[in-house]
């Protein structure tokens, strides 16, 4: 039908309203075809628990996967179990952001030396190790990427078994900075991960509910952190530092040498809410855009 209606559009201001409709249309179509939860959900492949205050819903694994694989552009992975929205907010709304949940069953991670860590230092030796990690991102078909400073630096909270932090990040030569905020939640057999990625315009909406983020997710009884047994449960091959400086770089197999187990940290690249739905409408609106531009584009955005 879109197509139809170009190919009989002479006036081009016709044309963009035709494409104006369609994209429309489409975002439309992927808003209703998506089944939201509320109050408590149960990760049975993490063994946890998430209890969402009415600010907050949740999107299933197999439709968080479409999309951050067919919407997002992402490589496809079978580890995504959901995702975590605002309330008011949808898979291409604009200055918003998404927590996704992954699950790391590396083991019980030792929290001891959680409040030695200097993590000025830590963020030269990322920028360090940048040099050797950008030439295998950019063979890979990824963009450099610079980490410009901690957006909120890595606090540990011993009490809950919960770190935070957020990094504010640059892709290639963008003027629009990345934020990257990373929740994660030790368990007796390994690490819950939420990670959040938006525009740095988005800090402050992401800390004043952050404290709300930080409550969702808790294990289950027999699987808490302090439920592990030294007789019977594996160790993490790292420690608490690894976890945060993993978040950057461990694709690229800098870092392999903490431990295979970190390699998870940066399983995907997510393209932030700020660029979702503006790089969608740019294409719809492109000058120089061909139809079988639009084909390939409108079969990536149909919701299973």
């Amino acid at each position: 039908m879109l197509f139809t209606t170009f190919l009989h559009a002479k006036d081009p201001a016709d044309s963009l309203l035709a494409a104006d409709e369609a994209y429309n249309h489409l975002l439309d179509s992927i808003t209703t075809s998506l089944h939201w939860q509320t109050s408590q959900v149960n990760l049975s492949g993490a063994k946890v628990t998430l209890t969402l205050p009415k600010e907050f819903k949740y999107l299933d694994a197999a439709q968080s996967r479409t999309v951050l694989h067919k919407l997002w552009g992402n490589p496809e992975r079978d580890d995504v179990l959901g995702m975590i929205f605002p309330a008011n907010a949808n898979v291409y709304t604009d200055s918003s952001y998404a927590f996704i949940i992954t699950f790391d069953e590396d083991g019980y991670v030792k929290d001891e030396d959680a409040n030695k860590i200097d993590y000025k230092d830590m963020l030269w030796d990322i920028r360090k190790s940048e040099k050797e990690a950008n030439p295998e991102r950019e063979k890979n078909g990824y963009q450099p990427i610079h980490m410009v400073g901690w957006a909120s630096q890595p606090f540990y909270d011993k009490d809950r078994k919960v770190l935070h932090w957020a990094k504010e990040l640059q892709f290639g030569d963008d003027s629009l900075h990345t934020l990257n905020y990373d929740v994660r939640v030790l368990g007796r057999k390994g690490v819950l991960s939420l990670n959040a990625v938006a525009g740095m315009g988005e800090l402050a909406l992401v800390k004043s509910n952050i404290d709300k983020v930080l409550q969702i997710a808790a294990f289950t009884e027999g699987n808490r952190y302090q439920d592990y047994n030294s007789s019977t449960d594996k160790v993490a091959e790292y420690g608490i530092g690894a976890l945060v400086a993993g978040g950057v770089l461990a694709k690229t197999g800098v870092l392999a040498a903490i431990g295979k187990g970190l390699i998870a940290a940066w399983k995907f690249i997510v393209i932030g809410f700020v660029a979702i739905a503006g790089a969608i409408r740019k294409f719809f609106k492109g000058k120089a855009a061909k139809k079988d531009d639009y084909d390939e584009r409108i079969k990536a955005l149909k919701p299973e």
